[in-house]
């Protein structure tokens, strides 16, 4: 019996690093896989497993995956009343946008922070490619900013192509594990390399048609950087929301959790009730408007995303 670290996950093969650093191949029993778990991966990067030899094969089986600190999930894309598990006890997760080429709807960015907030992963939001944003972009990259670090999240504006912020976000990450997500097409995989140049990740430009990226990524892999591991997940181009409890959602917006206290109600949902706490907040610019609106979006189950900050500049002209 041997313990280690799942560092790669494609399809049913997971590549494990075992405690002196060297990566055996492992599989997953099928009776294991079915054992009341309601997820499409059973195992995920992260996880510290027990794997035993297979003696008649070159290849290993996971027999045993220890306890989580917290997770990250999403929708099944295939089979929509089950999970899929993107990774597992995570140190902090970097979610990675762009203003531009291609534009991150802000309705993306506030549910990926609120499955982090949900599952007790700690979060930042990085804007990158800042090296080709226009004024517009620009101006609403700062404003964005401004939101987020308001709602309690720290922001870093990057460039992989000038190296702007990259080592203020190295620090960041520094012997942590650390998951990097978000869009396809925002320049995860070129951030990662150069945090870390011996990577060498495979990027890809962004297609002129639409202004959405390709995937480049294609698994879930986490490289070990600085004393610590950085994970790069599949660009999400949708990430499909878990179901989550009305009665919590606001919880997941800190800067509202800060305040529902002081609601006259216990269960108030901060859309109707008088003496609501966060509409005061909301009234008075204390919570920025367009946050509140993607909570009541989401509250409602409205598909309509959030108007992006440079939507709303755009407007005022």
């Amino acid at each position: 019996m041997a313990s280690g670290l799942v560092i790669k996950n494609t399809g049913n093969i997971y590549d494990v690093m075992d405690e002196s650093g060297v990566v055996r191949q492992c599989k997953v029993r099928g009776i294991f896989r079915l054992k009341g778990l309601r997820t499409t991966n059973p195992v995920a990067v992260g996880d510290h497993v027990e794997f035993d030899a297979d003696s008649q094969n070159d290849f290993y089986w996971i027999t045993a995956v220890g306890e989580r600190k917290n997770c990250l999930l999403r929708k099944s894309v295939n089979l929509s009343k089950q999970t899929h598990i993107i990774a597992t006890n995570i140190d902090l997760a970097v979610v990675v946008a762009s203003m531009h080429e291609p534009r991150t709807p802000l309705g993306f960015i506030d549910r990926t922070l609120i499955l982090c907030e949900a599952y007790n992963v700690p979060a930042c939001i990085v804007f990158n490619k800042t090296d080709i944003y226009p004024q517009k972009a620009m101006t609403a990259a700062v404003d964005a900013r401004a939101m987020y670090e308001g709602a309690g999240y720290k922001v870093f504006f990057t460039s992989a192509q000038t190296g702007e912020g990259i080592e203020s976000l190295r620090n960041a990450v520094a012997r942590k594990v650390c998951l990097f997500t978000g869009n396809s097409g925002v320049g995860k995989s070129a951030i990662l390399n150069v945090i870390d140049p011996t990577l060498n990740l495979k990027t890809s430009e962004v297609s002129s048609f639409n202004e959405k990226g390709k995937h480049t990524t294609t698994f879930a892999q986490m490289f070990p950087v600085a004393g610590g591991f950085l994970m790069d997940t599949p660009g999400m181009k949708e990430f499909g929301m878990i179901k989550i409890n009305t009665e919590e959602l606001s919880q997941y917006f800190p800067e509202m959790a800060r305040l529902s206290h002081e609601c006259a109600y216990s269960n108030c949902t901060h859309t109707h009730e008088p003496n609501c706490a966060v509409k005061a907040a909301v009234e008075a610019g204390k919570i920025n408007s367009i946050r509140y609106r993607s909570y009541v979006n989401i509250l409602s189950g409205e598909e309509v995303s959030v108007p992006s900050l440079l939507e709303n500049k755009q407007e005022k002209k």
